[in-house]
């Protein structure tokens, strides 16, 4: 009998042991499972680079299919642009990094003659502009309208867009990002595009009170003036 109760004894002692691993075991996959729930920046790095590919593969593929269909004139068909980082030697086949992709929301080709209506990276410019981080959930990059679920780091402007009342910002070109320079000195006054920046051509390592480091970046520019170093820049009324 008494080998029966230390056998017995022995038994519960096991189960117990089992038991409380299982426990800890639930505890740390719990844990693991609400990090990337609470947590928006978990695996930051690489889930913004996965992002951007994504935005690039979507462009691209748009780009291919009109370019099929449409020959020589597929601009006029396609809102999807891929850019080379204006420093990159034109020539030369660079990385997926060292681009932007931009999708025209509007643009306005025809200006008067005496109007300059092309960006310099001596300029100033006036613009509007909102800017995102990465959505915290996957969003189609063809339905732009969901913007309003990722997360606003800056803007020049509050609320709902209204041309009549919003006040454009003035920024000097050379001061901005490589990737904003890069999409100002392709745009013409009076466009208006969404124009995605891989880490490479944002801040980079670096992080802000508002951009983590490795941030793919989203921005709606909407440029509204051109100015040479010699121009008088106009207050904005």
């Amino acid at each position: 009998m008494k080998n029966n109760n230390v056998s017995l004894f022995k038994l519960a002692g096991l189960v117990r042991l089992v038991g409380l691993v299982w426990l800890v075991s639930l505890g740390f996959t719990s844990c693991s499972e609400k990090s990337s729930e609470w947590d928006p920046y978990y695996s930051w790095e690489s889930r913004n680079a996965l992002w951007f590919k994504e935005v690039v593969d979507s462009a691209r593929t748009a780009i291919a299919e009109a370019k099929a269909l449409y020959g020589n004139e597929w601009e006029e068909h396609c809102q999807w642009r891929v850019i080379q980082d204006w420093r990159k030697n034109s020539g030369v086949q660079g990385s997926l990094t060292d681009s932007i992709v931009c999708k025209i929301v509007s643009s306005n080709p025809t200006q008067p003659a005496t109007a300059k209506d092309s960006v310099n990276y001596t300029d100033y410019v006036q613009l509007h502009y909102r800017a995102w981080l990465m959505p915290s959930e996957y969003i189609s990059e063809d339905n732009v309208t969901k913007e309003e679920k990722m997360v606003v780091f800056s803007q020049s402007y509050y609320g709902d867009f209204n041309p009549a009342t919003a006040v454009p910002v003035t920024m000097s070109v050379e001061g901005l990002i490589p990737g904003f320079q890069t999409a100002l000195q392709n745009m013409a006054k009076g466009d208006k595009w969404y124009v995605y920046m891989p880490q490479q051509l944002a801040y980079g390592e670096e992080a802000s009170s508002a951009v983590p480091a490795y941030s793919t970046l989203l921005y709606l520019i909407d440029l509204v003036g051109i100015y040479n170093t010699e121009d008088d820049v106009p207050d904005w009324k």
